[in-house]
């Protein structure tokens, strides 16, 4: 699966890890130690969140990419 959702990572040092968020998809969170462990588990995450979403019949939304934020 080709992940294009926007992912927004910062580095938490409450948890001692990279944390990604994605603002498309509510509740979609994921971390790791490295940040590309955290990238890895947010697209697994992603999958996860849209494989969930459409067995529950809940609107899956389109990648809009990149955010803006005021």
């Amino acid at each position: 699966m080709s992940i294009k959702y926007e992912l927004i990572i910062y580095w938490s040092d409450e948890d001692q890890s990279f944390v990604v968020e994605v603002p498309e998809l509510p509740g979609c969170m994921a971390d790791g130690e490295t940040y590309e462990q955290a990238v890895a588990n947010a697209q697994q995450v992603i999958e996860e969140w849209i494989e969930t979403a459409r067995e529950l019949g809940w609107p899956v939304p389109e990648p809009r990419g990149r955010l803006m934020y005021a």
